[in-house]
């Protein structure tokens, strides 16, 4: 624990949510949910008017249509999370050399190790203009907490939300922490937390008080320990500016079961596929190979192959999985799948048996297009030039709610709705009114899809912050968002 409250949380408010009402002005202080929109769909995010109904993350969609019908389902745009997320991390490295993400929207910051802060009042000056230096360049909102260690600037930025501020004071740890449920610490999830409840245990102050022999025989040594040295408000642990990934993956969740063994097998040479983009995307190489397959009675099957060393190729990859596949049984249909690769380095270890294979295949392809059935009676020609990719058929595209489009006469704008043969735009841009909602057919070649918008049009320069952050955020009182402290 620090004498003074120089750890930093900061955790984005209902994050892809709420860059879609930034990027939206429609849907400014409307419910909106973002995620997946097919029958098997899963809530990724819900705006606080979305959750004041009831909606949450991790919930079937199919549950949150019932409990808002009205609300806008959106499919999420990443593209538009990276960059925001990119903003917000490029201010967090100014504040301190020690940034830990935790995700595109959360991350903790060590600001005594950068220097802007020591005691209390500067912790809460930096914290507060870190929060306006986030809504001037991103138009974004993020609630932050200040402690003395990792746990308790958690569960200060958790106290914040949405759009405000807690700091707790070295000393005042236990007396905060006392009434919260189980659930706030670390680690403590819904079996811990209901096998705790069940030995009468339900505050920290019930852990606290149970002392750490009793939380060792009810859940262990190891977290029986940690647990109780929680409970009386002590965490130690620093912030690590590079967490190192354990694995990469991909997976995929499909509306209607695969039967088809031949389908199946396409869809698992394609995650592979995606899964080493993300691999090479990230600098890094991986050895072990690992499948997952969700079956039709929702049990899940993992099949890994480690192989002799560290490769990117997705030739190794793709045949690895595939070798995996042929023992697992997909009788009775697949709901899910899914390619991994863990034991990543930051090397490769070339495989000359795969890459033999790729120049075999590419010499074989070159051969047919010089040669192609019939012959020539082995004359030499010409080589003939390489046809055009066929573009994609116009009736064949994909409009998903809310990504970005645009159309040569009416500009930019993003997709309300699409099906039997139309897509429905509402154009309008983030500094824009609201816009007017127009209907073409899906296949009218004047609407091409398109990138996303910045959601700030002209941000200001920050070259010079921190030193030139300002004090406070302008417009409406930060208090009246949810400021507050211990």
């Amino acid at each position: 624990m620090r004498p003074a409250p120089t750890i930093l949380h900061l955790d984005m408010d209902a994050f892809y949510a709420s860059a879609e009402q930034a990027a939206k002005p429609s849907l400014r202080g409307k419910a909106v949910v973002v995620g997946g929109l097919g029958p098997r769909g899963v809530v990724a995010t819900a705006s606080y008017e979305a959750r004041r109904l009831g909606v949450h993350s991790a919930m079937p969609t199919a549950q949150a249509r019932r409990l808002a019908p009205n609300a806008a389902y959106l499919v999420p745009r990443f593209s538009l999370y990276r960059t925001v997320s990119e903003q917000v991390m490029g201010l967090l490295g100014r504040l301190s050399p020690l940034v830990e993400p935790l995700s595109l929207d959360e991350a903790f910051v060590d600001l005594e190790a950068g220097g802007t802060a020591d005691d209390a009042a500067s912790a809460r000056a930096t914290g507060e203009g870190l929060r306006a230096a986030i809504h001037a360049v991103t138009g974004l909102s993020g609630s932050v907490g200040l402690a003395g260690s990792k746990m308790l600037a958690k569960i200060a930025s958790e106290q914040a939300k949405p759009d405000g501020l807690v700091l707790i004071e070295p000393g005042t740890e236990r007396d905060l922490l006392a009434p919260l449920s189980v659930r706030v610490l670390p680690g403590v999830g819904p079996a811990t937390g209901d096998h705790l409840r069940r030995a009468g245990m339900t505050t920290v102050h019930d852990l606290a008080e149970a002392g750490e022999a009793e939380l060792v025989r009810l859940v262990g040594k190891a977290h029986g320990h940690g647990l109780h040295r929680m409970a009386l408000g002590l965490d130690d642990r620093p912030v690590v500016a590079e967490r190192d990934a354990k694995s990469v993956s991909v997976e995929d969740t499909f509306d209607v079961d695969l039967h088809d063994r031949v389908r199946v097998r396409a869809e698992v040479e394609r995650l592979a596929v995606r899964c080493v983009e993300r691999l090479r995307a990230a600098d890094r190489s991986g050895r072990t190979v690992v499948l997952k397959v969700r079956r039709y009675d929702f049990s899940t099957l993992t099949r890994s192959e480690t192989l002799r060393g560290p490769t990117d190729d997705p030739t190794v990859v793709r045949e690895a999985a595939g070798r995996l596949l042929e023992s697992v049984d997909t009788t009775g249909g697949v709901r899910l799948l899914g390619v991994g690769v863990t034991g990543l380095a930051d090397f490769t270890q070339e495989d000359l048996f795969a890459q033999a294979a790729d120049a075999r295949e590419l010499a074989r392809r070159a051969v047919e297009e010089r040669e192609p059935a019939g012959g020539d009676g082995g004359r030499e020609s010409e080589p003939e030039p390489e046809p055009e990719e066929p573009s994609e058929p116009l009736a064949a595209r994909r409009w998903p709610a809310g990504h970005d489009v645009h159309h040569e006469a009416h500009g930019h704008g993003w997709v309300q709705g699409s099906g039997v043969g139309r897509v429905t735009v509402r154009f309008e841009q983030p500094w824009s009114a609201p816009g007017r909602v127009l209907t073409f057919r899906v296949d009218d070649p004047r609407l091409l899809p398109a990138d996303p918008l910045p959601l700030v049009r002209e941000p200001p320069d920050y070259s010079s912050w921190p030193a030139s952050l300002p004090k406070s955020r302008s417009g409406p009182d930060p208090a009246a968002g949810g400021l507050s402290s211990p």
